[in-house]
Parts: C-alpha cells; sequence; structure tokens
C-alpha cells in the first residue's frame, strides 16, 4: 500500500495512480487517467485530467490546469491525446497546459526540472525539454519544439510550429514568429536575434574558448557581405571545430525552407 495524503476535500477518480509519497490539496481534482510519481504534490484547488502522466517530484500549484483538451476547433478525443511532464518540474500559479492532438501525434511533453512560472501556457503537441524556464504570462502555441535550458522573459509570445534551439533565451515581452538558433538571444516584436546568450553560456559552465570562437562565428553568419548560404559555408569552414557552431547549423540546416530570427 503506498502512503499517499489526500486531503478530505480533494477529488481522485477511480482508476488515478498515485506514486508514494504523493500529496494532494483541498479542493484539488485528480482524473481517473492520470499517473502521479512518487512524491508529486498538488496543490490545492489545481487540476490534472485527461491522459496525464506527471513524473516523481513533480510540484503543481494552486488554480494549474493539467491535461486539458487542446483548443482546437471540432476537436474530438480518438482516447490518444496525451501529456507528460518530467521529473521535478514546477508547475507555478494557473499555468495550463494541453494534451496532444491525435492528428499530430497525440503528445504534448515538458522535461524534467522545469520551471513555469505564474499564468504560463504551454498549448498542444509542444515538445519541451530540460531544464527550461518560463517566466509570468509565457505563453507558446502549439506544436512549438523547445529545446533543452531555454529561458523565456515574462510575457513572451512564440507563434505555432516555431522551433527554439538548446540553450536560447527570449527577452520578455518577445513576439516570436520564427526560428531561434541555439544560443540565440532575442527581443523585440516582432522578435529579432540580439545576439547571444553569453550570460547563460557562462552560468553553464561553457569554456572561454567555446564562447570566443562561437562570438566569432556568429559575426561570420550574420555579416552583410554575401549570401546567407555562403556565411554558413564560410563559418563551417573556419569554426568546423566548435561543437555549438556546429549544432547552430544542423538546426539552420533542418529547416532550411523556415523561417528564421535575424538581427536588425
Amino acid at each position: 500500500m503506498t502512503s499517499v495524503n489526500i486531503h478530505p476535500t480533494a477529488i481522485v477518480e477511480d482508476g488515478a495512480e498515485l506514486g508514494d509519497g504523493v500529496s494532494i490539496g483541498a479542493f484539488a481534482y485528480v482524473g481517473s487517467e492520470v499517473k502521479l510519481g512518487d512524491g508529486s504534490k498538488i496543490h490545492q484547488r489545481a487540476t490534472v485530467i485527461g491522459r496525464s502522466e506527471l513524473g516523481a517530484k513533480v510540484e503543481v500549484y494552486p488554480g494549474a490546469s493539467i491535461g486539458c483538451a487542446p483548443q482546437i476547433l471540432g476537436f474530438k478525443d480518438d482516447g490518444t491525446s496525451r501529456l507528460t511532464i518530467g521529473s521535478g518540474t514546477i508547475l507555478r500559479e494557473n499555468v495550463t497546459i494541453h494534451g496532444g492532438s491525435p492528428t499530430h501525434g497525440g503528445l504534448t511533453s515538458v522535461g524534467d526540472d522545469c520551471l513555469l512560472m505564474v499564468g504560463a501556457h504551454v498549448a498542444h503537441d509542444c515538445h519541451v525539454g530540460n531544464k527550461c524556464v518560463f517566466a509570468n504570462g509565457v505563453q507558446i502555441g502549439g506544436h512549438i519544439i523547445v529545446g533543452d535550458q531555454v529561458w523565456m522573459g515574462g510575457l513572451a509570445a512564440v507563434h505555432q510550429f516555431c522551433r527554439i534551439g538548446r540553450h536560447a533565451f527570449v527577452g520578455g515581452g518577445a513576439i516570436v514568429v520564427a526560428d531561434i538558433i541555439p544560443y540565440g538571444s532575442v527581443i523585440g516584436n516582432h522578435a529579432h536575434l540580439a545576439g547571444l546568450n553569453i550570460v547563460g553560456m557562462k552560468r553553464r559552465g561553457f569554456s572561454r574558448k567555446s564562447i570566443h570562437d562561437l562570438r566569432a562565428a556568429y559575426r561570420m553568419l550574420f555579416a552583410k557581405e554575401g549570401t546567407f548560404s555562403e556565411r554558413v559555408a564560410d563559418a563551417e569552414e573556419t569554426y568546423g571545430d566548435c561543437p555549438e557552431l556546429v549544432e547552430i547549423i544542423e538546426f539552420i540546416k533542418a529547416g532550411k525552407s523556415r523561417a528564421l530570427c535575424l538581427p536588425e
């Protein structure tokens, strides 16, 4: 028998799977197809429904609504809409995350050790990496792919189907309508590339050489001379031993028919 703590006013539907040490607060609601990992905490008046699977030590704060159906006109649940939340992730007050849509694989996912602050929203079919931080009011539309350790400032919004590379930074209030390269830093409406996320790289222990080489390669990539494809080739030839640049170039090549956030 697992050790769980359920407040008398909480509703936990039959069929819900609760790991050891789960805590469910007053007036919280947990649906019948939910799986809560060991040590997870659902605070008072939080809701977790749908086919939602939360990893160990996930914390869901008051007012959050996790696992609702996607906001799609004419949505019909065929049994494949799912949501997964990685271990150690914290979902603060009034966060909303929707399950996936059947026509696009049915899965929305958020990785391990993320922090989604007050009022953040993750739409259907998004895939958010590990250790991401979304500040208050961040809104990301459907089908967005967010790499590991992406930080987004308050009230930033991202248009559906965009990609955001690892270690990128999105400034507060930015309106993102195109892909963001790994390690990039964007600001504005519409968002434009304002350089590299040097602060984030330093905080995460990237070497001085890696940062120096990536800065030089960045200047080459986004110089005024030549075509973009020529600059990509030149940067790859000159700084091909820089793994961070290789990651950026692979990201660009993978989305060669897509719009990319560029400097002003």
